[in-house]
């Protein structure tokens, strides 16, 4: 029911349209329900009397046949046109919120799901959710409307008959209700393994270069053609049941047509029944089987939009792990002192990242995190922000927790530049812009003047209003880093992360970089995790850390007149790699 009640709050907005349409629809069933019952009358008290009675008459029943039946087109242009409408707002309202709410979910969302599969829940699945809003209420209300109504009718002119079909229809009903379970769990299959093609064709697709690089094209068309093959299995058993369903149906319609004539024939032989009132009660068997049959078509549809309905709930009704207290205030004029206060962190239960940290850094400051990979530096910056949340201590913020202040307030006072930069498909200017969407044209410039990008930018032929590519992929690596820089630039946080910023770049760019670089610290508290021991010389304090924890700290002459891990790591990379060849 909590299905149902979920799908039902996506009517309200639309309460009106909804409740017209109804009405509508039951226009359509009563007068489709009034012809049969207008020809019985005629046939037994109008077309029985003489010509000259009847032939006047024949322009009113015209005229009230016009009548009804364009009362008819009127309810049934607004049944079509307005009903698809509302289908399509509905659609519209779940894509929006689906959306949204993948915004809230945390970073272990992501990291859990494949983003070909979120995509087909956010596109493919609601497809099919315009027709069910739209036809799903009213075929029922039509239905039903068409099959008491007729029900109701056919009892009028022969209850014996009637039961019998009954008898019949109650058949009819078992075996779909049968069927109809079997239906479900195929369909939703198919909402999986087209997931599974979308999320192969993503990840070959957003691969492409790598691919290439590895001529491994076989490779991904094996891969493609094993998620398309699962597909087209699945796709195979849904179609072999509906035929089945659809086949079935149609034989049990068949059984209610060969009653009404066996039965018929042996009420009008017994004389319980009129021949007149035998044919009238086949037009009432007609309306009678179309909502069933109407029905049976719907079946499919049915199945489908409630399918990626409930995967669309799977994913609505996942709780972020990262939420903002009720009453979290503002973090308010930053100054920019961080500590680290016995942070312990694991992402599951069997991977401890982080045990008792801890970890003072005075506003303004410079703090390099080094070390080898896996011990929790990447970790320590993404608490920082809350993209993941400790699993014991507490990391604060100018003597804040901060989960006892807003996401948005946190987020806006750090800038992060990475290693791996993103780039939106779209101009240079709005790329930069998206550091903070409201700067102007003046300052957008003045933070890629800061970023050392400015010139290469006005080089280009169009400018700022050159586009980047998908990804960035009109772009240098050192071009892209210097266009993320220019983004915080704009931002003007008083936190800084920089995370390997410069680790993936040849020397003439990691130069131009780490100039912005520093230019960019400049007054800012500042978090460096550096591979390249050369670009932290100048730190205020160097913490070596692996995964044992904190092992070393001091500034870069106090660690290396130490001679430990850190004079280590420093000479491997100053003075060769001697000591690691084997003897």
């Amino acid at each position: 029911m909590s299905i149902w009640s979920s799908f039902i709050q996506y009517y309200k907005p639309y309460r009106r349209i909804f409740f017209i349409d109804l009405a509508c629809a039951s226009g359509v069933a009563l007068v489709d329900i009034a012809f049969p019952q207008i020809l019985y009358y005629l046939t037994h008290y109008v077309f029985v009397r003489s010509a000259a009675e009847i032939l006047p008459i024949l322009g009113w029943i015209a005229a009230g046949m016009f009548f009804l039946y364009g009362i008819r087109y009127a309810c049934q242009y607004y049944i079509t046109t307005w009903g698809h409408i509302m289908g399509a707002h509905m659609e519209s309202d779940m894509r929006q919120d689906l959306f949204d709410h993948y915004q809230r979910l945390s970073f272990s969302y992501y990291d859990r799901n494949n983003t070909g599969e979120m995509m087909s829940k956010l596109v493919s699945d609601l497809f099919d959710i315009s027709e069910l809003a739209h036809h799903g209420p009213e075929n029922l209300f039509i239905c039903s409307l068409k099959i008491i109504g007729s029900f109701a009718l056919l009892l009028f002119l022969n209850v014996k008959m009637t039961l019998i079909l009954a008898v019949v229809t109650g058949l009819m009903i078992v075996f779909s209700i049968y069927k109809n379970r079997r239906m479900k769990a195929v369909f939703m299959d198919n909402r999986k393994k087209i997931a599974g093609v979308n999320a192969r064709v993503q990840d070959s697709l957003a691969g492409i270069r790598v691919v290439k690089s590895f001529a491994n094209e076989d490779l991904e068309r094996e891969k493609f053609c094993d998620s398309n093959e699962q597909f087209l299995d699945s796709k195979i058993s849904s179609y072999q049941i509906m035929g089945t369903f659809q086949a079935g149906n149609g034989l049990f319609q068949g059984l209610l047509y060969t009653a009404v004539l066996v039965s018929g024939g042996y009420f009008v032989a017994e004389g319980a029944l009129r021949g007149s009132d035998l044919a009238v009660y086949a037009l009432y068997i007609g309306i009678f089987m179309n909502p069933i049959d109407v029905l049976i078509n719907f079946t499919e549809q049915f199945q489908r939009g409630y399918s990626g309905f409930k995967r669309f709930l799977e994913v609505i009704h996942t709780t972020p792990e990262i939420l903002e207290k009720p009453h979290a205030m503002p973090l308010g004029e930053v100054k920019g002192n961080i500590e680290y206060k016995n942070v312990s962190f694991h992402y599951n239960q069997n991977s401890q990242v982080l045990d008792d940290v801890n970890i003072s850094i005075e506003a303004g400051k410079t703090v390099a995190l080094v070390g080898p990979s896996g011990g929790g530096k990447t970790t320590l910056c993404s608490i920082l922000p809350r993209f993941y949340d400790v699993s014991g201590g507490a990391v604060l913020i100018d003597g804040k927790d901060v989960r006892d202040v807003t996401l948005k307030s946190l987020r806006s006072a750090i800038g992060i530049v990475q290693q791996d930069v993103y780039m939106f498909a779209g101009s240079i200017r709005e790329n930069i812009a998206y550091g903070r969407p409201e700067a102007t044209e003046a300052e957008i410039m003045e933070a890629a003047k800061h970023a050392n990008i400015h010139d290469f930018i006005i080089s280009l032929p169009e400018g700022y209003d050159s586009y980047v590519g998908e990804r960035g992929t009109r772009l240098s690596g050192g071009q892209k880093q210097r266009l993320a820089i220019a983004r915080v630039f704009l931002k003007n946080p008083s936190i800084l992360i920089l995370d390997e910023a410069t680790s993936a770049l040849d020397n003439e760019s990691e130069r131009y970089i780490q100039a912005s670089l520093e230019k960019l610290s400049k007054g800012r508290t500042t978090i460096v995790v550096a591979h390249r021991l050369s670009t932290i010389r100048n730190a205020d304090e160097i913490i070596v850390i692996n995964q044992n924890g904190i092992q070393e700290r001091g500034n870069h002459e106090e660690l290396l007149a130490r001679n430990g891990l850190y004079a280590k790591y420093y000479n491997m990379q100053f003075e060769g790699l001697d000591e690691l060849q084997p003897d």
